[in-house]
């Protein structure tokens, strides 16, 4: 008997070197079946065309049989396999795939371009957070070199965008895949990319999510082949498409203020003030209430709110309010203030009765406060929000005291104080102004009553009773020194009566005659 060793495959081809496995069994005849035909088709499968395909062939002695009965005092001799220690018993053959290249290394030359657009009507330079949905990354690449074999794609962008699906201008046989939530890879015209052609394809993404922690959206692209590639042709094998991304806000602001007007005079009663504790003085409280809203379309990051209030009637006089409290809706927010050290300051009359007196029968009408008049001393309260979603609003309220015995020194009949509120936003945001008002003025006033004080009507009596005196005296002695008072009547009234007699007299004459 001949022992006839048979190749039967055991796996098919695995891994970059594709290995062929198979064993020699201890058969009568020899061939290969429909199994191992099936198991030679995985060539078709290749997926690395550089490196060989590596045929082994490993062989052993099955179990020997003899046929018959032989009564021997020896046994039958055991067939033996011949090979040099250490070594693998098994064939082994590489085969390698014929190059059909222009150039001795098959070097390929891949360049990548491409552009990132904007979705819809934007057309600008900048990314709106919230405005703008989807961006659309235009890549061409091309290849001018050798048959590039196993092209691909790589695109590393943001987790807080997301892929949406790819668009070719042709059916050129590519496609992608999303390896990761911030990698996509895809695959042009395999197996191979043919030399001198060109692909086209547009990669869509969703930017609704942004939250805008980063100032720039980043795309990075890479293409890269089986090919090997010169070095001095890799600098276009790698592309970066950037916006800025900017917060396009168009911010408001509104506001209230209660009284509108109060009344403050020696006539108006105290306990419709308010007093504090060790204090003498007199406080007419006031409420503000400012509202910041952002209407869009972008979420604001941060704003500034600057609240200016004229403190003072003179440059260099007192401060007349007094702030208790400020508050921020929801917590969102905090406000700064400079401190009145004093808040009751009851100025001293340093002025004489005369110039009192003179100045209650000289009040002007109007006096207006306001600090985007120059040389006006202001309070200003700053404060700083967070941030705000579109169409949301956030109030600021201020409660604070003001010293109505300031107001009592002066000589207006009416003082109107001018409060002015501006919103200032954060760096990273961009206004796109509507023609909404990012400033208010409130406006409230302060009326005397126009009623003076006790001791003022008292010295107005008594100074009026002694020019009443003055005057008449003067006038008497006008008089008697226009002679008045040495007129002699008793001779003129006595010569008048003389001649209205002698008058009748002649009268009674005349009738006789």
């Amino acid at each position: 008997e001949v022992l006839v060793p048979v190749v039967s495959p055991l796996c098919g081809f695995t891994g970059p070197e594709w290995h062929l496995f198979v064993a020699c069994k201890h058969h009568k005849k020899s061939g290969i079946g429909p199994s191992e035909l099936n198991n030679m088709k995985a060539l078709k499968e290749v997926k690395d065309v550089f490196a060989a395909i590596v045929f082994e062939a490993a062989y052993s002695l099955g179990k020997h049989i003899v046929d018959g009965h032989q009564d021997r005092d020896l046994p039958s001799l055991t067939p033996v396999l011949r090979w040099k220690k250490g070594e693998k018993i098994a064939a082994k053959n590489e085969t390698w795939f014929e190059k059909n290249c222009l150039s001795e290394d098959c070097a390929a030359d891949l360049r990548l371009h491409g552009k990132l657009l904007l979705s819809g009507r934007y057309i600008s330079s900048h990314l709106a957070l919230g405005g703008v949905r989807n961006v659309s990354l235009n890549l061409t690449i091309s290849n001018a070199g050798d048959d590039a074999y196993d092209t691909n794609i790589y695109l590393n962008f943001s987790r807080e965008v997301h892929y949406i699906n790819f668009l070719q201008r042709e059916e050129k046989g590519i496609s992608c895949m999303l390896v990761e939530l911030d990698f996509l890879k895809c695959s042009v015209g395999f197996p191979f990319m043919r030399a001198q052609t060109k692909y086209h394809l547009s990669v869509l993404f969703d930017t609704s999510r942004l939250s805008g922690e980063n100032e720039t959206l980043l795309f990075l692209v890479h293409a890269r082949s089986a090919n090997p590639e010169h070095d001095s042709t890799l600098h276009d094998n790698t592309l970066e498409l950037s916006i800025p991304l900017v917060h396009e806000v168009d911010t408001t602001i509104t506001g209230v203020v209660t009284p509108t007007s109060f009344v403050y005079g020696n006539s108006v009663d105290r306990s419709r003030f308010l007093q504090l504790d060790d204090m003498e003085c007199s406080f007419q409280p006031l409420n503000f209430t400012f509202q910041v809203i952002n209407n869009g379309p972008s979420r604001l990051p941060g704003s500034t709110v600057d609240i200016r209030i004229p403190n003072r009637l003179a440059g260099n006089g007192a401060d007349m309010f007094h702030i208790i409290d400020t508050q921020v809706s929801e917590s969102r927010g905090n406000c700064t203030w400079h401190k009145n050290p004093k808040p009751c300051t009851i100025p001293q009359d340093k002025e004489s009765i005369f110039h009192t007196i003179f100045a209650f029968f000289t009040k002007s009408g109007r006096k207006v406060l306001d600090c985007d008049r120059p040389g006006r001393a202001c309070l200003t309260i700053s404060c700083s929000l967070s941030s705000q979603a579109k169409e949301e609003a956030t109030s600021i309220d201020v409660q604070m005291l003001l010293n109505t015995e300031i107001l009592q020194r002066d000589s207006s009949s009416v003082i109107q104080f001018v409060t002015r509120g501006h919103v200032q936003l954060d760096d990273r945001a961009v206004e796109v102004s509507t023609g909404l008002p990012e400033e208010i003025s409130l406006v409230f006033e302060a009326l005397h009553s126009q009623e003076p004080r006790g001791y003022v009507v008292g010295w107005i009596i008594a100074i009026s009773l002694l020019v009443g005196i003055l005057i008449f005296l003067l006038l008497a002695v006008l008089l008697w020194k226009m002679g008045f008072f040495r007129r002699h009547y008793r001779e003129i009234i006595e010569a008048e009566k003389n001649r209205k007699d002698s008058d009748e007299s002649w009268d009674w004459v005349q009738k006789s005659q």
